[in-house]
């Protein structure tokens, strides 16, 4: 049977409403009689739950309307297994994960669970991907917040946002992305900051350090060096993302390519070509190379095909670098 914490868990959220808990703690029931062997139980918890799951549909966040269009909500399908990061990454991502399960045996302790990442990193490296997998893997919605459209030039207006979007994660609970965090996380002494600015900062460091929601919040930056320091003791924890080593590249391709790989493939050429993109250019260059491959009738990307495609990432990073 579930452990006396899950069952706690579970009459809690009942009682105090929150649907979308109660819906994501007894999948973790499921999960756990699966794991003792009840499979059949499992499997009758499951089904109860996907026919009231499309007969009420999932619980849509009340935005305000001056919220709408700051904030993008949607249900993942990305899978932890699909990311390709170093293995010290995933554990310390399991770790979260496995820390929000058991958050009511920490709390009969005194104790928190972590839910506040700072994901570190150049641009299509996935830490975008990594929240996705997080919210798939917790059965939570993702809610992406537009940090850049989050800011106005209006005094207070962007703080008092702020404090509705963290209001929101404490009546819902979900994974909150704040992408391209380095908008409102700024070094408050830079010379060319401004008053608002800082007061933003100042009003999100005080709303995440008082937050007590079950949510997970994630902030993801390419540009560490913009961030405050004060934000990092507010985080749980911090993970630095970089481009894929060569063992990364041929795991990714090979994830990508999947049926579409050829038997030609001349690997040392392509991780040796590959050097320096990222996650997000390679699944580009392997994704091209398929729909071409589709479009010749081939159904197979050979090794001069998939080099042409990488090479045309290459091209265009040069490009953008105004490099010859």
């Amino acid at each position: 049977m579930a452990t006396g914490d899950q069952l706690k868990s579970l009459i809690r959220s009942h009682y105090s409403d929150q649907s979308e808990r109660f819906y994501t703690l007894a999948l973790q029931v499921a999960a756990y009689e699966a794991k003792l062997g009840h499979v059949a139980l499992a499997h009758d918890i499951k089904q109860i739950l996907d026919t009231e799951r499309k007969k009420n549909g999932p619980q849509i966040i009340p935005f305000p309307q001056d919220l709408k269009g700051l904030v993008l909500t949607e249900e993942p399908e990305v899978l932890l297994s699909s990311l390709v990061i170093p293995e010290s990454l995933f554990e310390r991502i399991h770790l979260l994960v496995h820390e929000y399960r058991q958050q009511e045996k920490l709390k009969a302790y005194g104790l928190s669970n972590r839910r506040k990442m700072l994901l570190i990193g150049p641009p299509g490296t996935g830490k975008t991907m990594t929240a996705r997998a997080l919210a798939r893997e917790l059965h939570l919605n993702l809610n992406t917040i537009q940090v850049d459209r989050l800011v106005t030039k209006f005094m207070g207006e962007t703080s008092a946002k702020l404090r509705q979007i963290f209001d929101l994660m404490q009546q819902i609970s979900g994974v909150y992305l704040f992408d391209e965090f380095d908008a409102i996380g700024g070094e408050r002494s830079l010379d060319n900051d401004v008053g608002e600015m800082r007061r933003v900062l100042n009003a999100f460091l005080q709303f995440i350090e008082q937050d007590t929601s079950d949510s997970i919040i994630i902030a993801a930056t390419n540009n560490p060096r913009l961030l405050d320091q004060a934000l990092i003791r507010r985080f749980d924890d911090v993970l630095y993302y970089n481009t894929p080593t060569a063992e990364e590249r041929k795991h990714l391709t090979e994830n990508v390519l999947n049926t579409f790989k050829g038997s030609d493939l001349i690997w040392n050429d392509i991780l040796s070509e590959s050097e320096g993109l990222s996650h997000a250019e390679i699944d580009i260059a392997c994704r091209d190379s398929i729909k071409i491959a589709i479009l010749n009738d081939t159904n197979k990307v050979n090794h001069d095909l998939l080099m042409k495609t990488i090479q045309n990432r290459q091209n265009a990073r040069k490009g953008m670098k105004g490099e010859s």
